[in-house]
């Protein structure tokens, strides 16, 4: 794992972005294609902004993944996951393939297992796109998450630390309004994308950020992002207030 602090949320977008592209690009450069895995939320808001306009990415012949959805919310919700990849990536880049959960699935069980199919069967993931949890989760694996599952999707109840994290952020009005269960890509999955950038802004991640990354404490499930910290070509993407109790 490398990590790049930047002086500002714009600095560090700009360059995650940058990072990205130039893994995209090599991807398509050397095999044809590339598959990417991709993260939303407002900590994803700027590097979106950037990635969405880098030169010299041919994004027809490239397969998106989607990294995980609320269970019981329809793609007309203000807080679907769906809608914010479409809104804010998906119409700008119009990847060749596109890989959504479906989270108002009536079987979630068989849609977790549907998109675990479809991301086997694409074979070995480029590039994770990931952020990280003010509760130190990685996608919507909360702590203690499954570090041992080879299920490439999960079905979890999600914690009351994430709830209130969606609720800051301003997705929902109130911490009931909330679901409580996720579909999500399980922190193997994750790893064993070929490269993972992880973009973290904001002083609200700073403690989550120090318990994970830091050597001072060991690598966890009750810490699930410092799985990143075992993966040598992971590059973690903070600004300053993110990086302040590092």
């Amino acid at each position: 794992m490398t990590i790049n602090v930047q002086p500002t949320t714009e600095a560090m977008s700009r360059a995650a972005a940058a990072h990205a592209a130039d893994i995209l690009r090599a991807a398509l450069d050397e095999r044809g294609s590339a598959t990417f895995v991709i993260a939303t939320g407002n900590s994803q808001l700027g590097f979106l902004g950037h990635l969405v306009k880098a030169e010299g990415i041919d994004w027809s012949r490239t397969t998106m993944f989607h990294l995980d959805e609320y269970v019981g919310i329809s793609i007309e919700h203000p807080a679907s996951f769906v809608r914010y990849l479409q809104e804010r990536f998906v119409q700008h880049v119009s990847p060749g393939t596109v890989h959504f959960i479906d989270g108002a699935a009536s079987d979630p069980e068989a849609e977790r297992r549907r998109i675990g199919s479809l991301l086997h069967d694409a074979g070995e993931v480029d590039v994770a796109f990931v952020g990280i949890g003010e509760n130190g989760h990685l996608a919507f694996n909360d702590p203690p998450a499954d570090f041992d599952t080879t299920d490439p999707f999960l079905l979890v109840q999600l914690d009351d630390a994430c709830r209130r994290q969606q609720v800051g952020e301003g997705w929902f009005a109130s911490l009931d309004m909330v679901p409580s269960q996720a579909i999500t890509m399980s922190i193997r999955q994750i790893v064993a994308a070929r490269r993972i950038v992880c973009t973290v802004p904001d002083e609200r991640k700073a403690a989550a950020v120090a318990d994970c990354l830091s050597e001072r404490l060991p690598v966890s499930p009750e810490r699930p992002a410092s799985i990143l910290r075992t993966h040598d070509e992971c590059t973690v993407f903070l600004d300053a207030a993110a990086a302040s109790r590092m």
